[in-house]
């Protein structure tokens, strides 16, 4: 099977590469092994939250500089804040084109609300989310917090508190609807994808709306558990239509209705470009010539190989076996790739569970440009994108999805201006 490009990894950073790359003309096939972290998105994007030492992130693009100094192998150092400041914004004007209304811009951090109720800095959140410009204040002083009766992943209690720091009273109700007495004869069928399926039923989203009019009073806004909307995000316009209320939603604990949604959308429209998605396939292994892929071999089709000129790994991190942790060493387990870690195993973490972990900063090893280097040598036309790469600490410093993106970007960019080596 021939391509342009072969993307191993069907995540943020795999599907983000190969929309931008379909859409200037390339055939490309994304081989996935299954689910990825979109399925756990916490309904935003961060690009830089925290800088190593612990400082807080306001301005992102200020701080840049700062972070290249102390971690010079991040791959935001490989890029430069010239090349990271172009990059976000193209991102933000991506989502747009492809239509995924997202608030929020590189400029300056805004503050979604956590499953917690607690504000935390992001970059981009979903538009659906509860968010606020002020880490001291919310936009609103009367909320009214609605949750399914028995729904545990989502905590209304631990919300109203926080909200009421910051100077907001909430009413909480608690409803039920009949078919959700079905969920609860099974002691794991209160979640939040199985409530999604119900209250995405036109009868029920019907109640639903009734039920917000009658139990919403004079509330300025009503919130729900981010467990509607998992077809189509139709579904809370509706319900704004019908109520005459602004409503807005609070992420819960996984799984992710707003990140199963992002993972099928993209998905869905990056095949309707005219890629190729092979979900529940594994790349095994390759043929080399001359420090490049030649060609691929997956599980699924065994000896008929997948050929290309540009091959990029985004299998993410250990969640998704992007890379594998022994005893003694880091695997990237594809390609056999050069991984920087420390070789004393004591050092890969502390007791502390809340101090930032030593093997959370491990990673492939690439050039400047992302190539990726086997046995010290650079692979000429295999990229590396997303959280696989080395230098950062994707959780401590809230640029996960910032890594995954913008490296994605930029290595579609290169494979498109150097038009396949």
């Amino acid at each position: 099977m021939k391509f342009d490009t072969v993307i191993i990894g069907g995540g943020l950073a795999g599907l983000i590469g190969g929309i931008r790359l379909s859409q200037e003309g390339q055939r490309c096939v994304i081989v996935s092994s299954g689910q990825s972290a979109l399925h756990f998105l916490s309904g935003s994007f961060d690009l830089l939250n925290t800088l190593p030492d612990g400082t807080a992130v306001t301005e992102p693009f200020s701080a840049l500089r700062k972070l290249i100094q102390m971690e010079p192998d991040h791959p935001y150092a490989k890029l430069g804040t010239t090349r990271c400041e172009e990059l976000a914004r193209q991102a933000e004007l991506f989502f747009k084109q492809i239509g995924i209304p997202l608030k929020g811009t590189s400029q300056k951090n805004h503050y979604r609300v956590t499953p917690m109720g607690a504000l935390k800095r992001t970059w981009l959140t979903v538009a659906d989310f509860i968010t606020s410009e002020d880490s001291k204040k919310l936009p609103w002083k009367e909320i009214t917090i609605l949750n399914p009766i028995g729904f545990l992943d989502f905590y209304p209690q631990f919300i109203a508190a926080e909200f009421k720091k910051l100077g907001t009273h909430c009413t909480i109700h608690s409803f039920n609807l009949p078919d959700l007495d079905i969920l609860r004869r099974n002691p794991t069928g209160m979640r939040a994808t199985h409530i999604a399926r119900i209250l995405d039923k036109q009868e029920n989203v019907k109640e639903l709306a009734r039920i917000i009019k009658e139990q919403s009073g004079r509330s300025d806004t009503v919130i729900l558990p981010a467990s509607i909307g998992l077809s189509s995000s139709d579904m809370l316009r509706y319900l704004e239509e019908e109520t005459g209320k602004s409503i807005c939603l609070v992420p819960t604990l996984p799984p992710s209705i707003a990140g199963i949604r992002m993972q099928q959308y993209l998905c869905n429209y990056f095949k309707q470009l005219g890629g190729v998605y092979m979900m529940g396939d594994n790349v095994t292994g390759a043929d080399m010539e001359e420090n490049r892929i030649r060609r691929v071999y997956s599980c699924n089709h065994g000896n008929i190989p997948f050929e290309a000129d540009n091959y990029i790994l985004a299998t993410g991190s250990y969640f998704s076996r992007g890379l594998v942790a022994g005893r003694e060493k880091i695997d990237e387990p594809v390609f056999n790739l050069d991984v920087s870690y420390l070789k004393d195993r004591n050092e890969w973490y502390t007791g502390n569970i809340f101090e930032p972990q030593a093997y959370q900063q491990f990673g492939v090893t690439t050039t400047l440009g992302f190539e990726a280097i086997r046995k010290g040598r650079t692979v000429e036309n295999l990229y590396v994108a997303g959280v696989i790469l080395e230098g950062f600490n994707p959780v401590k410093e809230g640029t996960g999805g910032g890594v995954s993106i913008l490296t994605a970007l930029h290595i579609a960019d290169k494979i498109v201006k150097e038009g396949g080596r």
